[in-house]
């Protein structure tokens, strides 16, 4: 069952033991950088389950103002290290600081600036949404339900309804909404489109957006891609527990690998393709070809602007696609470092 004192508030803090180094993120403003306290720091985490999983000295910031999402396969420890955050489960070992609080010590001070939507939600089947929110405020000493209304009214929920007779996707909106209302600093956010409509996954980016517009801060879990693409400013991949990578959006996407399936109306020179920068011709027939593009798919889409096509199909990697091209880079890197450039 999702905990009531985990979701978002409007109070203010009581004085807490402050814990973790000051300023220790960056920001740009107006071209310069200015060092800025992160929203959530941890610092060699670990977590171990008797059964095997878990995560392995984790290391993150996440800053005011910026979506940081969590990308991983299923299993890889997102969700073990959100529940680590919010204080749900405890750390074997490590440093977990949020808004310079221990979340063990000042857990209420942590949630009451929080709003965390759960990946397995679960709700009070006999209320109905408007029941449910209103208790979850009440509990919380606001917000007005004319704030609340408003996300509802935004997300087109039917509050009058009894939750076990929602669809999934309704169930999910009651989530969003009891994560969202009262406007909360930190937002954790566990697959939260999951069961969503595309009109609605719009409507939940552009909040996140707005949130971050702000200076608050978003957590995003995920593991579809494309989502994150949409939201994201900085992103961590994290894989049998341990973060590989954590980058720019704009830098992960240059190593990201599409894969291109044309066909023309004619017959077409292959060295027309693979003259393309980026390009690699994997497979070619008289009038077809499938190819893989690295990075900026623009230099392709003026090369095949310049031909009749009969049809035109791109697909955007997986996750396992993302893998393979950060492992296949840190390892022409590694044997660049080993054995130097080869002559020319």
């Amino acid at each position: 069952m999702h905990r009531p004192d985990a979701a978002a508030t409007v109070s203010s803090p009581p004085p807490a033991t402050a814990v973790g180094g000051p300023d220790a993120g960056t920001v740009h403003a107006g071209g310069r950088r200015r060092p800025v306290a992160p929203t959530v720091r941890l610092e060699e985490v670990c977590k171990r389950y008797r059964g095997g999983g878990g995560i392995e000295g984790v290391d993150l910031e996440v800053l005011p103002g910026e979506v940081f999402a969590f990308l991983g396969p299923n299993g890889a420890g997102k969700t073990t290290t959100i529940r680590l955050i919010l204080d749900l489960i405890r750390p074997d070992s490590g440093r977990i600081a949020v808004f310079g609080l221990d979340p063990r010590r000042d857990g209420v001070a942590v949630r009451r600036r929080t709003g965390y939507l759960p990946g397995d939600l679960a709700l009070y089947e006999t209320l109905t949404a408007r029941e449910l929110l209103t208790h979850f405020a009440h509990l919380r000493s606001g917000p007005p339900w004319a704030a609340i209304a408003e996300l509802t009214e935004r997300f087109d929920l039917d509050v009058d309804r009894p939750l076990r007779e929602l669809s999934r996707g309704n169930r999910q909106k009651v989530g969003l909404v009891q994560a969202l209302m009262g406007s909360p600093d930190l937002l954790i956010l566990d697959e939260p489109t999951s069961g969503l409509d595309p009109l609605v996954q719009q409507q939940v980016h552009a909040t996140v957006r707005a949130a971050v517009a702000d200076g608050r801060s978003v957590f995003l879990s995920s593991h579809v891609l494309s989502e994150v693409g949409q939201v994201a400013d900085r992103v961590a991949i994290i894989r049998d527990g341990r973060i590989v990578a954590v980058e720019r959006m704009s830098d992960l996407r240059t190593r990201t690998v599409h894969v291109v399936d044309v066909r023309f109306a004619y017959r077409i020179d292959p060295q027309v393709l693979a003259a393309v920068p980026g390009t690699h011709v994997k497979e070619l027939s008289d009038q077809a070809a499938r190819l893989e593009v690295a990075g900026d798919l623009n230099p392709l889409v003026r090369a095949l602007a310049e031909h009749r096509l009969v049809d035109l199909t791109i697909r955007e990697p997986d996750l396992e696609d993302l893998f393979l091209a950060y492992y296949r880079v840190e390892r022409e890197d590694l044997i660049l470092t080993t054995t130097g450039t080869p002559d020319a």
